[in-house]
């Protein structure tokens, strides 16, 4: 995971590397996503997301794009 400044950032970044633009999502999303896929990940019982369940999480935070899809 890279953090930028902005979205001209990423494209300038990407753009100076050759490299295809990857998937960009804000902290406020990233947060969304962290709190179910970390915070539970000690209690007795836990168990990894089904694809399904990821997809949600995500789904649950904005990321919707393609990249997102499992």
């Amino acid at each position: 995971m890279l953090l930028f400044r902005s979205e001209e950032h990423v494209n300038r970044w990407c753009e100076q590397r050759g490299l295809d633009r990857g998937a960009v999502f804000t902290p406020e999303q990233l947060w969304t996503v962290a709190k179910p896929w970390h915070g539970p990940r000690l209690e007795r019982g836990w168990r990894r997301f089904t694809p399904a369940e990821a997809e949600a999480v995500f789904a649950g935070a904005g990321l919707t794009d393609t990249f997102w899809h499992l």
